[in-house]
């Protein structure tokens, strides 16, 4: 494929969706961004690393408004405390992903970049699920829990991931229709489910 197009995926904590995101990536030879875009947003901006870290998106929503503490304004932006508010978080974060997605083919995970994209006409946003009890095994795997820990950091993280997609792009996390594809990666396995997911975007994009 000639021309530029955005692989965007959206994914419950242990779907194997970052895996699956890498290797469609390496599949197709394109960018791959995730937390990588926290240090392009830190040098955007000319603030710290640590500022995007703790405005990342598995802060709540509910803290858009700004965090209780003094108020400081850096270059127009409001910081509190070393915390960026969210809204001047997900507007840096969005003009990054904008810049890249203007640049080059890539794929993002998560950020709402399939609604910070909306527009943009080589957009594939794909959403990845699992069985409960694999991604139960893949987190506690990942992180060193035992099975009930797992089955919390699960819960609490699709929570905050939920809460900030549907805040921010007026969607449904998660639901069918916000995403041309949904797929449960535990039907095909991982690898195949990354040879479907290229299958159709081929045929979406030819």
């Amino acid at each position: 494929m000639n021309e530029t197009f955005i692989i965007n995926i959206g994914r419950q904590l242990g779907s194997g969706g970052r895996q699956i995101g890498e290797k469609l990536s390496t599949e197709f030879g394109i960018g791959f961004y995730d937390k990588e875009l926290i240090k392009l947003a830190s040098k955007e901006s000319g603030l710290g690393k640590e500022f995007f870290e703790k405005a990342d998106e598995k802060s709540s929503y509910s803290f858009l408004s700004g965090l209780i503490g003094l108020r400081t304004n850096v270059n127009n932006e409001v910081y509190t405390n070393n915390y960026l508010t969210n809204e001047t978080f997900f507007k840096i974060q969005s003009d990054v992903i904008r810049d890249l997605a203007q640049k080059e083919s890539c794929v993002f995970v998560g950020r709402c970049a399939d609604y910070i994209l909306r527009n943009h006409p080589r957009c594939i946003n794909v959403f990845i699920t699992a069985d409960t009890e694999d991604r139960i095994k893949r987190v506690a795997q990942t992180y060193q829990l035992s099975l009930d820990k797992a089955q919390e950091l699960i819960a609490k993280t699709d929570k905050k991931r939920s809460e900030y997609y549907n805040f921010y792009s007026n969607k449904v996390w998660g639901e069918a229709k916000s995403y041309h594809l949904c797929i449960n990666s535990s039907v095909l396995g991982i690898d195949e489910t990354v040879d479907f997911i290229c299958q159709f975007i081929k045929q979406r994009l030819k």
